[in-house]
């Protein structure tokens, strides 16, 4: 029980919830916290000031208020979320639960009365801390909001469940802790009484024996209360409006409040609801079983993840060091050719030398004999061996010729090492994304015989070649912008067939594919030329034909007559989408009314692809719509009303849209006459024809239609 905790305490206080009262958005507040929070808006924005202020509005329109009214909205489930022009212009305070909270205009006034007694301010408003979802209250005050009795049983059971243990009753001296508790006897044992004073056997046998906890808990659980109405505190609830989805008394029958309404016995909706709880409890348990089985294959992710790690750097500090290993010998290697180098140089400059010694000692010692030969007095004598001399003389100077006094070796070495290949392999080591090399896929090719267009949607098929041996993981399919602009991806799959939908009308795409897999990607195909559904060049008009989208289509939506037809049984509005998305031309649909009960308020117009499928069209800013019911209608964009236009909608009545996004522009019409001005300007972008639906209203979907004539001229004449 430890794991609700948070659902127990109170979003504004922080502590467990104290007398809890129930928003219209279904969250919870303390009674106290919820007036501590009020703010007050202008006398101008108040549904009595509108009244007094003379504008004309009947006392039917005032408790009606054209559905816009904050009090109403919070009813039916249209209520404004913040936005208000008197909203506190102080910044949102943080609770200790971290949601933020509107703090109050002012302080409230002292009084001596219970926070459900005491008046409150003229005009109050309250917004919700959890969803931000802002409402007028009327003048019951906060006794307007019933009271959450189950979420008052719930934290008295839990905290009693989290009291101190309990003692035994029977012990004399120093009570021990109990250990069990007898429902019928009613009292407390520990172990050793519980077998001298309460033996299982006898007339004891069939008691009844369960845990302090469990006793203490059904031995002091109070009579449950029973929740009176809030409108009239002394009638307690006996009956369940469907449609308000709120219990209600006989009283608030007799008045006539919910005469229109589906009223069923509260004890059959409570056994009901109870039911639908629990077999949507069921799919929780599911979820969280799945949650707890995938918490426990994170953990064993990490670790794996650690081991894996360990594993992998392993490797990593291994391949670095085979790599310096292996630089290491190559260094000897390179270190032992510089040393054989250097050697070499050595012994011919020192043969060199030696060569040159010898020589210039034969020529010393020749020179020195023919000086003093030159001293011979004897003329006789030297002529005898002075032609010989001089013949020595020319020959020893002949063989200290060119070259000789020449170094045969240079002092520079001619070695020279280029690292920087190998600096840039260093730079440029990275991990590789795949353990095993394999070829890229072969380029794919385009079915031509496949490939079509249909309005302005596109359908292309391409395979592999038929002798590829090399799988291929996905394709990637690209497109231009219909101008000849740079191609951007439309589809990245394992399918071999795509259609693309929401292109241009009347205009001219190039289409390419490759094909992926973990290696890389292979080149492109051949560029396909397609051409997108022609338009009227004189009116500037296009005719398509589509139907509803199951694909992007809320859950609820039933679908019927090949997706032209859509009904929905929720009584909360689902959405559903067109198959075809406009960006240029004119277009118009018509939507008819087969099934219409309860006066509910469908909405139809135009929506992004990314619009909201859980609430009405035009709550939120991806669409622009006009929902109507059987007396009026109202323009909707951004949760904004706009242009009530009396006239409503029956069975068999006719809904037509009309997208001109020439002129930037919406229009709508019921049964061929156009309700209101026109709804929308400025609209440019992507939109889809998009419904929404409830409460078991059933349309059917009438496309391919020409614009009404009198908009064809009137466009013509612009």
């Amino acid at each position: 029980m430890e794991e609700m905790e948070e659902e127990l305490k109170c979003p504004v206080c922080g502590s467990f919830y104290r007398e809890p009262i129930i928003l219209p958005c279904s969250h919870n507040l303390c009674q106290a916290c919820a007036r501590n929070i009020l703010v007050q808006t202008p006398e101008s924005e108040s549904p009595q000031s509108r009244r007094a202020s003379g504008s004309g509005v009947s006392d039917y329109d005032y408790l009606d208020l054209d559905k816009m009214s904050l009090y109403s909205e919070a009813d039916s489930g249209y209520g404004s979320y913040g936005g208000f022009a008197s909203a506190p212009t102080t910044p949102c305070q943080k609770s200790p639960n971290g949601v933020r909270v509107f703090p109050p205009a002012m302080p409230p006034p002292p009084t001596h009365l219970s926070p459900a007694l005491a008046p409150v301010p003229r005009n109050s408003c309250i917004t919700c801390p959890q969803c931000h979802r802002s409402l007028i209250l009327d003048d019951r005050g906060l006794r307007g909001f019933p009271k959450n009795r189950v979420l008052e049983g719930v934290i008295d059971r839990y905290q009693q469940s989290k009291a101190a243990a309990l003692k035994c009753q029977l012990c004399e001296k120093a009570p021990k802790e109990a250990t069990v508790m007898c429902e019928q006897c009613d009292v407390f044992y520990c172990d050793p009484c519980r077998l001298r004073c309460h033996p299982p056997r006898g007339p004891l046998a069939k008691h009844r024996l369960v845990p302090p906890a469990q006793g203490r808990v059904s031995r002091r659980l109070s009579p449950r209360k029973v929740s009176t109405c809030t409108d009239h505190e002394l009638e307690n609830h006996s009956m369940y409006c469907v449609q308000c989805k709120m219990p209600v008394c006989y009283q608030c029958l007799e008045e006539g409040k919910h005469s229109s309404h589906e009223v069923k016995a509260l004890g059959a909706m409570w056994k009901l609801h109870k039911s639908q709880l629990s077999q949507a409890l069921n799919g929780l348990s599911d979820r969280a079983k799945e949650a707890k089985e995938f918490l426990v294959q994170l953990r064993t992710m990490v670790q794996q993840i650690q081991e894996n790690s360990v594993e992998f750097e392993a490797c990593l500090v291994a391949q670095c060091d085979a790599l310096i290993d292996a630089l290491n010998r190559r260094k000897a290697q390179l270190l032992a050719r510089v040393n054989k180098e250097h050697e070499h140089k050595l012994k011919v400059v020192r043969d060199q030398i030696s060569h040159c010694t010898v020589k210039l000692r034969q020529t010393t010692g020749l020179m020195e004999y023919c000086l003093e030969v030159i001293k011979e007095n004897d003329p006789s004598g030297f002529l005898q061996i002075s032609d010989a001399l001089i013949r020595r003389v020319h020959l020893t100077e002949d063989q200290w010729g060119k070259g000789t006094l020449t170094p045969r070796m240079t002092t520079d070495f001619d070695l020279s090492l280029d690292n920087s290949p190998l600096l840039q392999s260093i730079h440029q080591l990275d991990f590789v994304q795949v353990k095993a090399s394999s070829p890229v896929p072969a380029t794919p090719i385009l079915q031509l015989e496949e490939c079509c267009t249909h309005n302005n949607s596109a359908t292309l098929s391409w395979k592999q070649p038929p002798l590829s041996t090399v799988a291929a993981d996905g394709y990637i399919l690209e497109l231009d912008d219909g101008s000849g602009g740079q191609f951007r991806e439309v589809y990245v799959g394992k399918e071999t067939m795509c259609t693309v939908d929401g292109l241009h009308f009347n205009s001219t795409y190039n289409a390419r594919v490759k094909a992926f897999n973990k290696t890389g990607v292979s080149p492109y195909s051949k560029t396909l030329v397609l051409q997108t559904s022609e338009v009227d060049i004189k009116k500037l008009l296009a005719v398509a034909w589509f139907a509803f989208d199951p694909g992007s289509a809320h859950s609820d939506i039933i679908f019927s007559n090949d997706n032209l037809t859509v009904t929905c049984s929720s009584y909360d509005d689902r959405v559903v989408l067109g198959k075809t998305g406009f960006s240029k031309g004119v277009h118009y649909w018509e939507l008819t009314i087969d099934r219409y009960d309860n006066h509910p308020d469908p909405a139809f117009g135009v929506a992004r692809i990314d619009v909201m499928k859980d609430m009405m069209l035009g709550k939120d800013d991806k669409a622009w719509a006009m929902y109507v019911d059987n007396n009026r209608s109202w323009f909707m964009h951004n949760n904004s009303h706009t242009n009530r236009t009396e006239g409503g909608i029956t069975k068999g009545a006719t809904i037509g849209v009309l997208l001109d996004l020439n002129r930037k522009t919406l229009t709508f019409f019921v049964n061929n006459e156009q309700q209101g001005p026109i709804a929308f300007e400025n609209v440019e972008g992507l939109f889809f024809p998009a419904v929404s639906l409830n409460r078991n209203v059933q349309v059917t979907l009438h496309t391919g239609l020409p614009v009404p004539d009198f908009y064809s001229s009137r466009a013509s004449i612009a």
